[in-house]
């Protein structure tokens, strides 16, 4: 059993306190409701409203920070966006859809791990035309169904009728996440796993479970992706998907609001040119998840730019 921790619980940005807007965003009454309504703490009308020409302004990043991609890209970009001149907030939020919606409406300025090819395909159509794509930054990220080595499955398919075994659940994260829309209403039903309940909370619950399942040695039966440490941390074994219902794998992109090249056109450029390999990504990733502790995020990102100087462009007067 790993002695790794789990450090998911939300929480306020390391360098700065959440803002008022970032308890809004994150509260589940704004379904429906409009997010430009909630207001900016820095006096513009658009996230963090920016400067043009070289750095200088606010850059809001917004990001869920279970999912442990976007909260380890966001403390590298506030590192880098700093060191170009920017002031970099953070907002954290709890669903995928609200996120979206927020970054459409511009009341962040960038998602900093978005999966808009496959896992999030339903919110681009709705929100993409107010969404600039940045970079693709991640090569090869893919959703599953995984289990615990020691479980004898390989294959989705071989979960039919094995219910029983598996407590008749499939353990999920967030309900409003692309990979619980694509369990519940592509691979459930495409490989006749209809007698499984999809159990979703969130990722952090999903963990515990896990956690608990493992430690007893137990078949258990969780969705995951990769890029995502959990995977090799507890040893997980992606289950094949013979008919490709999960899709295919996809990139991680940078996202922007509708205007952010025009208002931080440096900032933008740089972005532009960021890419990562999986080993470069998964040691960022186990950096800021593993070897620091909750609340470490911007000592993890230095100690991971001293560790891969040459992975990102340079920024000018470094």
């Amino acid at each position: 059993m790993t002695n790794r921790r789990t450090p998911f619980s939300p929480r306020a940005a390391a360098r700065r306190p959440l803002t008022r807007r970032s308890a809004l965003l994150g509260g589940a009454g704004l379904m429906g409701l409009g997010l430009a309504a909630c207001g900016s703490d820095t006096g513009s009308g658009e996230g963090g409203g920016g400067e043009s020409g070289g750095g200088g302004g606010t850059i809001t990043l917004g990001y869920i920070p279970s999912w442990t991609d976007g909260r380890s890209t966001a403390h590298l970009l506030d590192n880098r966006l700093t060191a170009m001149g920017y002031e970099v907030e953070h907002e954290q939020i709890t669903e995928a859809g609200v996120l979206y919606a927020g970054l459409a409406q511009g009341d962040v300025d960038m998602f900093p791990s978005a999966w808009p090819e496959v896992t999030h395909a339903s919110y681009m159509e709705e929100y993409g035309d107010s969404i600039e794509d940045l970079v693709a930054y991640y090569e090869g990220a893919v959703l599953n169904l995984s289990v615990p080595e020691y479980v004898d499955i390989t294959s989705i398919d071989e979960l039919a009728g094995q219910a029983d075994r598996f407590g008749g659940r499939i353990v999920g994260i967030e309900p409003g996440a692309g990979l619980t829309e694509a369990t519940q209403e592509k691979v459930i039903p495409g490989y006749g796993l209809d007698d499984f309940e999809l159990v979703t909370s969130s990722t952090p619950a999903m963990i515990t479970e896990l956690e608990n399942a493992i430690a007893a040695e137990e078949d258990i039966v969780v969705t995951l992706w990769t890029p995502f440490w959990a995977m090799p941390a507890y040893s997980m074994k992606a289950l094949e998907d013979p008919e490709g219902h999960f899709g295919e794998a996809e990139a991680l992109h940078h996202l922007g609001r509708q205007g952010f090249g025009e208002d931080f056109p440096d900032a933008a450029e740089w972005i532009s040119q960021v890419t990562m390999t999986d080993e470069e990504f998964g040691s960022l990733e186990d950096m800021v998840v593993n070897q620091f502790e909750e609340g470490q995020e911007a000592e993890a990102v230095e100690k991971w730019l001293e560790e891969n100087p040459d992975v990102l462009p340079p920024v000018e007067g470094e």
